[in-house]
């Protein structure tokens, strides 16, 4: 596919790239301690917390245009309703919950809750979760169509550019790019919009030429396929990005007031993509890519510097969600599995059924005998090299999975079926004593849920790697997945004795 860009154009772009990394570095030279470098010092005012959430939780813009092509408005109900409410059932639950345990990540909730090996299980799965891969490949993709480069030096040089001031600057980098990207993201929509408009008029011409299931609120798919994707807005609940902005909260109330106000800009925002892929699918029918319907509108309609503007508005977007997902990546190898793995004393990290030490988890110096097999090196120093080292690690293994599986739609499709089932009950009930069952139960809760999942997945592929959805019994891998989960659990919970408080025992 060819896409012409002016001079102007090319020069907004690079604008683009070089702002987001003179932030980006510029930040790294004030990051200080360990909670500056893993959580921005827990500072996250309101404000800050909606534009870095939102820029971060709508990384898959081309995703979202090939299915707006393809299913039109039931973009809206299907990739975006059930991603609100369960953003609002976090909102209302657990932002404040999560924030008033004053960890750093999952892990360190899985370890207080249930232990060491739920932790670093957790840890593994989050990781998996996390791998910032589909980001990469569609990086790489608008590269590729800006530059004409190849594809594997774009995937390289995406992921440099998104990522390099991480290294230093963490998660404080992390949020202020993102500020700048939540504008752009608006822009570049804001942008078309306009254009379309003018060229082709409003609703007459949209719906005088997309086919009539396009504006129907399934667009002509089943009702198991728009439940299927309910399911999959589970994420939303075990999203460490989620977790993360709350843990860097300034207080409880910024928490889940800012996920409140994001759900609104959400909202806003699907809808100016789901208009922008209507546009594409009427104005330009029969498109062999659909996922290009974005950038194929944008050549249809957009003038010299309104084109630039629109690409730096899907370079924003998905850029946002790269470096966050590469950091949280970062900080569960190497700080949570690799370096939660060489601790032989309690470091900042509470034992299990213990609440963490306020000064300790803040940053500030370990207690006296808090060392490290290390040889001494303090415990803040060690957390922030193994992040680093595992934001070298994780880069690599997410630029090989991005050569290696070229599909955002399978990759996003594989790890949110296996991983879901796996975490979702031992974490959302670690915030609730209530629920809790002992160590052993939430380990193997979550062991089964992951596993089950995964060969149901690997049955239905048997054929041929990925090429299969025969999956046994006609099931979707999700669900056999959840229930071994929930069937551990409810043998956790009636084990318990009557007074039992839950894992503590």
């Amino acid at each position: 596919m060819a896409v012409h860009l002016a001079p102007a154009d090319m020069a907004v772009i690079v604008v683009y790239f070089g702002a987001v990394l003179l932030i980006g570095f510029l930040t790294a030279r004030k990051s200080g301690d360990i909670a500056e470098y893993l959580l921005a010092g827990r500072s996250l005012t309101t404000p800050v917390f909606v534009m870095t959430l939102v820029s971060t939780w709508y990384g898959g813009i081309l995703g979202v245009g090939e299915f707006s092509y393809l299913y039109g408005i039931s973009n809206w109900f299907i990739q975006g309703l059930p991603y609100y409410i369960f953003a609002l059932v976090f909102a209302l639950i657990l932002a404040r919950r999560v924030r008033a345990t004053s960890f750093a990540t999952i892990p360190d909730k899985l370890q207080d809750a249930y232990g060491r090996p739920t932790a670093v299980l957790g840890g593994i799965l989050t990781f998996l979760l996390m791998t910032p891969a589909p980001y990469i490949l569609m990086i790489a993709v608008l590269l590729q169509l800006v530059t004409g480069w190849s594809y594997l030096l774009c995937v390289v040089l995406g992921t440099l550019a998104t990522t390099a001031y991480l290294y230093a600057g963490g998660f404080r980098s992390d949020v202020n790019t993102d500020i700048l990207e939540f504008f752009l993201m608006f822009i570049g929509f804001a942008v078309i919009l306009p254009f379309a408009y003018a060229k082709f008029g409003g609703w007459e011409f949209i719906r005088g030429h997309v086919p009539p299931l396009h504006l129907t609120w399934n667009g002509g798919n089943t009702v198991q396929f728009v439940v299927v994707w309910f399911f999959i807005a589970l994420w939303t609940l075990v999203d460490p990005s989620f977790h993360q902005r709350c843990y860097a909260a300034k207080t409880p109330a910024v928490a889940q007031r800012g996920i409140l106000i994001s759900i609104l800009f959400w909202i806003l925002f699907d809808a100016m993509t789901a208009t922008a892929g209507l546009y594409a699918r009427a104005a330009l029918p029969g498109l062999e890519q659909p996922v290009m319907a974005y950038p194929l509108l944008a050549e249809a309609i957009l003038p010299p510097l309104a084109k630039g503007l629109f690409y730096v508005g899907m370079l924003a977007t998905i850029m946002s969600t790269l470096n966050t997902l590469a950091f949280v990546s970062a900080t569960t190898l190497g700080r949570d599995i690799i370096w939660r793995l060489s601790v032989h004393t309690t470091t900042g990290v509470p034992a299990p059924g213990r609440s963490p030490s306020a000064g300790n988890m803040k940053g500030e110096s370990p207690p006296v005998g808090s060392v490290l097999p290390s040889g001494g090196v303090p415990r803040e120093d060690l957390e922030r090299l193994w992040t680093q080292r595992g934001l070298l690690i994780a880069g690599v293994v997410s630029v090989a999975l991005a050569l290696a599986v070229p599909s955002v739609i399978k990759i996003w499709y594989t790890i949110g079926t296996v991983i879901i089932p796996g975490l979702l009950i031992p974490l959302v009930t670690a915030y609730f004593p209530r629920l809790m069952v002992k160590p052993r139960y939430a380990f193997f809760c979550m062991l089964s849920g992951w596993l089950v999942s995964l060969f149901w997945l690997l049955a239905g592929w048997s054929q041929q790697l990925g090429a299969s959805a025969s999956y046994p019994l006609g099931i979707e891998p999700m669900y056999p997945g959840l229930a071994a989960s929930l069937l551990v659990w409810g043998t956790g919970l009636v084990a318990r004795s009557p007074d039992s408080p839950g894992a503590s025992q």
